[in-house]
């Protein structure tokens, strides 16, 4: 088993509404089983906007088949995504991501103990593995604190 990867970020396009630029992004991760998009609108004018997501997923076989996907929609189906995206947006972007993060890295755990206890790993692998991922889990966790009540 490897570490969890880090989101991937593809850029997929730009679209013009409200009298402004938005990059638009998809944020895309593995889960185990699939993987899923998420598309982020992101103002151009804003060199450190981390823009907002929305979050009804694009799930596909692999990385290049979400993107694909991501940019065969249409404008308007941008447009509508982004509206969608603007009524559920977070204040706490950061502690989001971040939460995200450890909850990944949670269910990455017990993904490793079961399969040792499945007998499908190696005990001194599975070892290593889940002292790396506690050690990740301590470090995120740590980071927890910068991310909490700052609004973005």
């Amino acid at each position: 088993m490897s570490e969890i990867r880090e989101i991937e970020e593809r850029f997929v396009g730009a679209i013009d509404m409200e009298q402004r630029r938005y990059a638009v992004t998809v944020e895309i991760a593995f889960d185990g089983v699939e993987h899923i998009g998420h598309l982020r609108f992101a103002n151009d004018d804003w060199e450190d906007d981390e823009g907002i997501a929305d979050h009804v997923g694009i799930p596909g076989r692999s990385a290049n088949e979400i993107l694909v996907a991501a940019q065969a929609l249409t404008r308007e189906d941008l447009l509508q995504r982004y509206e969608r995206a603007q009524t559920t947006t977070r204040r706490f972007h950061g502690l989001r991501r971040a939460t995200d993060d450890v909850l990944a890295l949670i269910r990455y755990l017990n993904k490793v103990s079961t399969s040792l206890r499945a007998g499908l790993l190696d005990i001194d692998d599975a070892a290593r593995e889940i002292d790396s991922t506690e050690q990740q889990l301590v470090d995120r966790v740590r980071q927890l604190r910068g991310y909490a009540g700052v609004a973005a």
